[in-house]
């Protein structure tokens, strides 16, 4: 029992990861019918502008100029980053998406991937091909619960990231831009007429996926302190999996799925050799596909609103 409830912790952390990527996946999706498939370079780059907050005020408070604590610096980390990286989501809708509207589906996939290069590219470029450690925001401490092994970094991982999606579905229910999103998800050519604006909702929609993005670039950052250009790219594919298994825009969905997904790997992981991981999840997950083609919460007219 102690190792199994070991590797439920170990999963909890790893669908975090996930399941906030897939939620930036699923409201881009639900509202514009498009998948933006530059999204795990956006987690990237959420977790790269991070190490730069938190490297500028760690650095301030090793010179005495403004002295937090780490605990504050790593809440102000989270905000600032948010706050920059949904910038750049919204930059990406204004500059690669906005244009291609009209245009085939196909063209705004192209586009996606090109962003994505283009991320990646623009890291090299400025900061080279050498891997950044994330600055250490949290004295590791080690709790034991009957043999369960659980570190304060893992408890507050977890919990922020389930604390973001309370956060994210509240704003979506309760405030009239979230409802203005949930409108244009169920009928895209008449709400527009009704006087909500298209590009507002639009750029809205990327900048909180991308703040999302942001948030799990930096817990990833706390968790696996090593930073690498090309780090979004495996995450971006699975947790666009996992967007798919939550079914269209479907907060819930996108955030169970993505758990489901992080606990499939890391027990696939414990009973297999490891270089069969993918292939047992993505094998399970087109099992569960074959039975629910529309994801867990999706609906099946869905592909036909935009008609």
């Amino acid at each position: 029992m102690a190792f199994f409830f070991q590797n439920v912790v170990n999963a909890l952390q790893w669908g975090s990861f996930y399941a906030l990527i897939a939620l930036g996946y699923s409201m881009v999706y639900g509202v514009l019918m498009l998948f933006n498939f530059a999204h795990g370079d956006i987690f990237m780059t959420g977790a790269y502008i991070g190490f730069f907050v938190a490297t500028m005020f760690v650095g301030l408070s090793a010179t005495g100029i403004l002295v937090l604590p780490n605990w504050l610096i790593l809440i102000l980390t989270i905000l600032i980053s948010m706050f920059l990286t949904s910038f750049v989501g919204m930059a990406v809708e204004r500059v690669a998406y906005r244009p291609l509207r009209g245009a085939p589906r196909a063209s705004a996939a192209i586009t996606g991937l090109m962003v994505g290069i283009i991320l990646e590219t623009g890291n090299l470029a400025l900061l080279g091909a050498r891997r950044q450690k994330f600055p250490e925001l949290i004295v590791s401490q080690t709790y034991d619960f009957g043999g369960v092994s659980v570190t304060n970094s893992k408890i507050m991982i977890v919990l922020v990231s389930i604390g973001l999606m309370i956060a994210l579905h509240q704003f979506v229910r309760r405030t009239k831009w979230g409802m203005a999103m949930r409108a244009m998800a169920y009928d895209f050519v008449v709400v527009p007429l009704m006087g909500v604006s298209i590009n507002l909702i639009a750029a809205l929609t990327f900048g909180l996926g991308s703040a999302l993005a942001s948030a799990a670039g930096i817990l990833f950052g706390i968790a696996y302190p090593v930073l690498d250009p090309y780090m979004g790219i495996l995450f971006g594919w699975k947790a666009f999996v996992a967007a798919i298994l939550g079914g269209r825009g479907s907060i819930l969905g996108a955030a169970l799925a993505g758990f489901l997904l992080g606990f499939i790997e890391i027990f696939v992981a414990t009973i297999f050799p490891s270089t069969l991981r993918d292939l047992i999840a993505y094998s399970i997950i087109l099992i569960i596909l074959t039975f629910r083609p529309h994801g867990f919460f999706g609906e099946p007219y869905s592909a036909q609103l935009r008609l």
